[in-house]
């Protein structure tokens, strides 16, 4: 049997899709994965230091960021994000 943590990273907790159309979206992530180039207008981080320094910046597709996420909220692009 997987443990919880693996069941979540493998997605089967579920997730949420994210486009810029979205508006501010909150919840328990953890994980996000970019599926175009996105650029984040908020963010937030309960565990990475520093993470809000990525607002602004161009994500490309394929990236994957792992940690504990409570908001989320796109200018551009599309995610997915996974529930913890």
């Amino acid at each position: 049997m997987s443990s919880p943590i693996s069941y979540d990273l493998q997605g089967q907790g579920g997730g949420q899709y994210i486009s810029s159309a979205s508006g501010l979206i909150t919840g328990n992530f953890r994980w996000i994965q970019v599926i175009t180039d996105t650029v984040f207008s908020d963010i937030g981080s309960l565990n990475i230091d520093d993470f809000d320094e990525l607002v602004g910046e161009t994500v490309p597709a394929g990236i994957g960021i792992g940690g504990k996420f409570d908001f989320i909220q796109l200018t551009s692009g599309v995610v997915i994000a996974y529930y913890a």
